[in-house]
């Protein structure tokens, strides 16, 4: 059941005239332009609407405001023509900041991290997905308080920049969101130690685990459906999937593995949803190959695969973890990129060029995948008695008969699997064997 306080935020957000501000500190790898359009999708993303983009130049920061007196005066000058209610800055504010901000533009303030959690606190969806954005939004604003956190002791707990109450008793505030942040870590770390359990079972099973991710809306989602036949969130929106999906898939070969849907990454996430969701991403780091999705019809797309690199490698993933690129929206090139395009995915071993959207290349995409995942098998001569069934079906569930004879009362077949799965069943016949 939503709180009073969330229906209040929403309201606020969903009605909110925007001006995205990009101040531009000379540091970044792509343009104004493209940061703005970027900061722009996310501010859509929870429905504000954007009505003007400003970038602005920043030769030396300001302590108390991050951008230049004068700049400040003309956005306050801009906000009031455009009855904006809202300043989204695409960067990183201190408190003081933020607070003499708002006070000078006569409106609310949030930044690039203020605004992405607020994205995943109204798309979390399950009740870990909001423990997590929870936990993360009260470390971001613990050492803000800029307002009051008494609503905190509600059922679900809040969190949100677009609304709330005025700013008051800061330190039984400051005691409540030490109190509650306790109380998320430990629930989070059962959560952690659920999901071990899980991967643990999957591992003796054992099932290969891919794990796709990407930039935010580089198409994961709905190549996770079109691979599973899943109805997983695929919009054009940046963050349409939060919460992590599961799903059971076949490949040549392989007749099980589980596929994983992730939450998108985006250039310079905040490193307190990093921390909270390590959960989450715990089973990108266990996977057993990795498809990067990249947006290949975006101007930023090999900016967007640095970014993508930058945080896998903070969450832990090893260099050594199998990786396939999958070049997704060749729907969207002309036909001279797209023909350049997969000239250049021809060329590598690592890469299928596709589009998630028609379905072109996806079948290259699994036939890639069940080499990569196969590429250890071996050929093994396994005989059984030809009133064997139970034995047979195995072997075509964990492994690819590649031939099959029938010798008297025997049946001989020609196996390829992998030298684990070979084991597993040799022990079974031993413990059929001793059984009987």
């Amino acid at each position: 059941m939503s709180t009073g306080f969330d229906r209040d935020r929403q309201e606020f957000a969903r009605g909110a005239r925007a001006i995205v501000v990009y101040p531009d500190l000379g540091s970044s790898s792509r343009d104004a332009d493209a940061r703005l359009e970027e900061t722009a999708g996310l501010a859509a993303a929870i429905g504000v609407e954007v009505v003007e983009r400003q970038a602005v130049r920043v030769r030396a920061p300001r302590a108390a405001t991050l951008i230049g007196s004068g700049q400040v005066e003309q956005l306050a000058v801009l906000g009031r023509q455009e009855e904006a209610t809202l300043f989204v800055f695409d960067a990183a504010l201190s408190p003081i900041q933020q607070r003499n901000l708002e006070t000078q533009l006569e409106a609310k303030v949030i930044d690039r991290t203020g605004l992405i959690l607020e994205i995943f606190g109204e798309r979390a969806a399950t009740a870990e997905g909001r423990l997590q954005v929870e936990l993360a939004h009260l470390d971001y604003q613990a050492g803000r308080l800029v307002r009051s956190w008494t609503h905190l002791e509600r059922q679900r707990g809040g969190f949100g920049f677009l609304g709330g109450p005025g700013e008051t008793q800061i330190e039984a505030d400051r005691r409540l969101i030490r109190d509650r942040m306790a109380r998320l870590r430990r629930e989070l770390d059962q959560v952690t130690r659920t999901r071990g359990l899980h991967r643990e079972r999957r591992q003796r099973a054992p099932w290969p685990v891919i794990a796709l991710v990407g930039y935010t809306n580089a198409g994961k989602s709905t190549l996770f459906n079109r691979l599973t036949g899943a109805h997983v969130m695929a919009e054009n929106l940046l963050f349409a999937t939060l919460d992590p999906t599961l799903r059971q898939i076949s490949l040549p070969g392989i007749d099980k593995a589980i596929l994983s849907d992730t939450v998108g990454f985006v250039s310079e996430l905040p490193t307190q949803l990093v921390a909270a969701f390590k959960a989450t991403l715990e089973e990108v780091v266990s996977a057993d190959i990795l498809v990067h999705v990249r947006d290949v019809a975006h101007p930023d797309t090999v900016a967007q695969k640095a970014d993508v690199e930058s945080v896998l490698a903070e969450i832990g993933v090893s260099e050594t973890t199998l990786r396939i690129e999958a070049w997704n929206k060749l729907d969207l090139l002309d036909e001279r990129s797209r023909e350049e395009l997969l000239d250049d995915a021809a060329r590598r071993s690592d890469v299928v060029a596709l589009s998630a959207l028609s379905g072109e290349g996806v079948d290259t995409l699994v036939r890639l995948l069940s080499d990569r995942l196969t590429a250890g098998h071996q050929r093994y001569t396994i005989t059984l008695g030809a009133a064997d069934g139970a034995s047979a079906a195995w072997l075509h569930q964990h492994g690819e008969v590649l031939d099959q004879h029938i010798e008297g009362e025997q049946a001989i077949y020609e196996v390829r699997m992998s030298p684990k799965d070979h084991d597993r069943f040799i022990e079974r016949r031993e413990a059929d064997d001793a059984a009987g």
